[in-house]
């Protein structure tokens, strides 16, 4: 028997059905299950019975070029380390990421009845690895793009600090052809993966006339559709559901039924033409994000304000309160010049330091409210905003700049 063949195991009275993979532990095998997950025995070659031959093992051919089709949109898809496509290897048991066009057209084949396409890595990375200078880099790549004619842009992206990535190039970017985010919650080995219906779905959008930086992901744990979120509103709500991720207080921008790709707005938004490509790419990374909790020392305040740092990001509690020994940190933070914005850990709803007395004496200290804004949207925002109008902080952090404030929120979300 050979990697790749399936095979079947009898153990202790179970019998277990797969891939056979390799194993480094002589006397051992290890076989990849139908659900997708690998599983380890110690076995004799008795308990090994071939069910059917193996997949075809040759390398992948990376240099296979597409035929352009005539009449189909030019579509960009820029890489970050998340994978539109990928498969198992079954020679190292490793799922591998194939980012050529054409590798990608062959893991999905619906997209090649979309769109032609243009595959370009921009790095390689983890997104926890995710840091400001990365997505300097990647608005100028997608700025590139566009440029060159790009008639819609698709990012590949890890999902865990997705919405910070979506933030930023929201405020970065000012677009005339739509510009989605893309991820998988799941690994493309998986009979549950969500890459393929996530991918077919991106690549809708980003030949639809809704000229935005959004995130499309599953709307549903079902293959029905796809959300389509505000870049400025996303935000990911579960570890490893497929439905992950939420817009937060509103609606989604629209949905991308699968099987049909017809995507049904639900919200006013940009369209296709109405802006002209602007590049704004300077960030100030020294900014922090501070999460209050209850007994928490003042002196946090003072290690950011000691080390440097430009801005800080405030998550207090339900309407945005601090206890009142953070208060005088506050005062001196904002003396010296370093702003002090102030979120919600509740996520939904708006931050209100009106109504008693400690957000109250919050305000006079200096802190500037951060309206319905999540916390790391108003992070993103405020390195923004301190390296491009760094005069103008308090109004702007308070006025709308990619959809990040809405002057109502509604109940329903």
């Amino acid at each position: 028997m050979d990697l790749g063949d399936r095979i079947s195991v009898e153990r202790n009275g179970m019998s277990y059905e797969g891939v056979l993979m390799p194993s480094r532990r002589p006397g051992h095998v290890v076989i990849k299950l139908n659900n997708g997950y690998n599983i380890g025995l110690r076995v004799r070659e008795s308990d090994l019975k071939l069910v059917e031959k193996g997949l075809d093992l040759k390398p992948l051919d990376k240099d296979k070029s597409l035929q352009k089709r005539a009449g189909l949109p030019q579509i960009s898809i820029l890489s970050t380390g998340g994978t539109i496509a990928s498969k198992v290897d079954y020679r190292t048991g490793a799922v591998t990421s194939q980012f050529s066009a054409g590798e990608i057209i062959s893991a999905i084949p619906e997209l090649e009845e979309i769109a032609n396409y243009h595959a370009r890595v921009i790095y390689q990375i983890l997104s926890e690895n995710m840091r400001a200078e990365y997505w300097t880099r990647l608005a100028r790549a997608v700025a590139e793009e566009i440029q060159s004619g790009a008639e819609g842009v698709i990012i590949t992206h890890g999902t865990d600090t997705m919405m910070y990535t979506a933030a930023a190039l929201s405020f970065m970017l000012k677009t005339p052809v739509p510009v989605v985010i893309v991820g998988s919650q799941r690994s493309s080995d998986r009979p549950s993966s969500d890459a393929s219906m996530n991918a077919v779905c991106a690549a809708s959008v980003a030949i639809s006339d809704m000229a935005e930086v959004c995130v499309v992901m599953h709307g549903t744990t079902s293959d029905d559709y796809c959300s389509i979120h505000r870049g400025t509103r996303i935000r990911k709500m579960h570890t490893s559901r497929r439905d992950a991720f939420q817009s937060m207080n509103q609606p989604p921008l629209g949905r991308v039924d699968y099987l049909t790709r017809k995507i049904q707005p639900l919200l006013p938004y940009c369209r296709r033409g109405e802006a002209k490509l602007q590049l704004k790419e300077l960030l100030e990374p020294r900014c922090g994000l501070v999460k209050y909790t209850p007994g928490s020392s003042p002196e946090i305040l003072d290690y950011y304000i000691d080390k440097g740092y430009r801005g800080i990001v405030l998550e207090g509690t339900g309407l945005g309160h601090v206890a009142s020994d953070w208060i005088g940190g506050i005062r001196r933070a904002t003396e010296e010049g370093v702003p002090v914005v102030i979120t919600s850990q509740c996520l939904r709803g708006r931050i209100c330091d009106r109504v008693y007395d400690t957000g109250r004496y919050m305000l006079d200290a200096g802190a500037i409210e951060g309206e319905d804004m999540l916390p790391e949207v108003a992070l993103v925002k405020l390195m923004w905003v301190l390296a491009n109008r760094p005069d103008e902080v308090r109004s702007l952090m308070k006025t709308p700049l990619a959809g990040e404030i809405g002057f109502s929120t509604p109940i329903t979300v």
